[in-house]
């Protein structure tokens, strides 16, 4: 087995689209999954599964939309790769970077290699827009996310599949739940 971080896309958010964490760790049970450990309730998911990222994507995606009645896209990355995300950020060591205004953005599929080049022509001045560590990264400044003209669409129009976004805190704090996780003996080998 191996630990993996899942990540579901939109949910929760306004009145729709509504899948509890209790709900989201039950499925796991159902499918087999090892270790559920979610994180708020954005959809962030930690779990033990055989097999690659891909499948374990396929499996929570099938069963979710099935029980919800609701498409729910998710990105799955196994814990070294996101260990190397949060070693590559490219605003990590920037003074004016604030920690809940800088973004993961994840693409489902390979991130097209003009992504962050199409999103920064589209952002605001002090929106800055980087590709690292096979990732999408974007600081939205001190004006923040509202108001930004980057939006969900025009992300996953750059990147050329669906993404999903984690602020720097969040990121954070996923790592710090896969090293608990590994100090207890319950991470599975990467």
């Amino acid at each position: 087995m191996r630990t993996f971080v899942a990540l579901m896309r939109g949910i929760n958010v306004g009145l729709t689209r509504k899948l509890p964490m209790t709900a989201l760790r039950e499925v796991c049970l159902d499918l087999g999954l090892r270790h559920a450990e979610t994180y708020i309730q954005s959809g962030n998911l930690i779990v033990d599964a055989n097999g690659r990222a891909d499948d374990v994507r396929d499996l929570l995606e099938s069963k979710l939309t099935a029980r919800f009645g609701f498409l729910v896209e998710v990105v799955v990355r196994d814990t070294t790769t996101w260990g190397q995300y949060v070693a590559t950020n490219p605003f990590a060591g920037d003074a004016d970077a604030l920690p809940k205004m800088v973004h993961l953005y994840l693409s489902r599929d390979r991130v097209a290699p003009d992504a962050a080049k199409a999103l920064q022509q589209r952002a605001r001045t002090r929106e800055r827009v980087v590709m690292a560590g096979g990732a999408l990264w974007i600081d939205y400044g001190a004006d923040g996310v509202h108001g930004s003209k980057l939006s969900p669409p025009l992300i996953d129009k750059a990147c050329g599949s669906p993404t999903t976004g984690r602020n720097w805190n969040s990121v954070l704090k996923i790592r710090a739940l896969v090293d608990a996780r590994r100090r207890t003996g319950l991470t599975a080998t990467p």
